[in-house]
């Protein structure tokens, strides 16, 4: 079944639930997946979907982190709600020995020698690792490889 699908039928499912959170929450996700279909005139495809959302999570994280400094557990608290019903969409993380793999292959397949080829490296991990891992530590653990 197509992301975009299940998130329609678990908006079915919020709505007759009776779960606000969980309902406000896939309908944030569906307006901003339909927001970018309507301004771009495309149909986004699942991997198109799965960056969306990973944006819409590290926009959370953040939110979380500075309500937390702002000693605003309440509102941190519905943000983490929010990222926990998000991640249930995105496809499983990867462990540090796959991510590690794919680093390995990677740096094989671009013939990366040195820091200069580090771009080269990342264009071929995005596609493998995008939604899966957190591409900030994979770009750090690419960075100590090549060093």
């Amino acid at each position: 079944m197509a992301l975009i699908d299940n998130l329609k039928e678990e908006q079915k499912s919020a709505m007759r639930a009776k779960d606000k959170a969980r309902l406000g929450t896939i309908r944030l996700a569906l307006s901003a997946i339909k927001q970018r279909e309507v301004d771009e005139r495309i149909t986004l495809s699942d991997d198109d979907i799965v960056a969306i959302m990973v944006k819409m999570v590290k926009q959370r994280r953040d939110s979380v982190a500075q309500y937390e400094s702002a000693d605003r557990q309440d509102l941190a608290d519905v943000e983490k709600a929010e990222i926990t019903v998000l991640e249930e969409f995105m496809p499983q993380p990867l462990s540090e020995e796959e991510v590690s793999v794919l680093i390995e292959n990677a740096i094989t397949e671009s013939g990366a020698a040195d820091m200069q080829d580090m771009g080269k490296v990342m264009g071929v991990l995005k596609p493998q690792i995008q939604g899966r891992a957190d591409m900030g530590k994979v770009s750090g653990l690419v960075r100590s490889k090549l060093a």
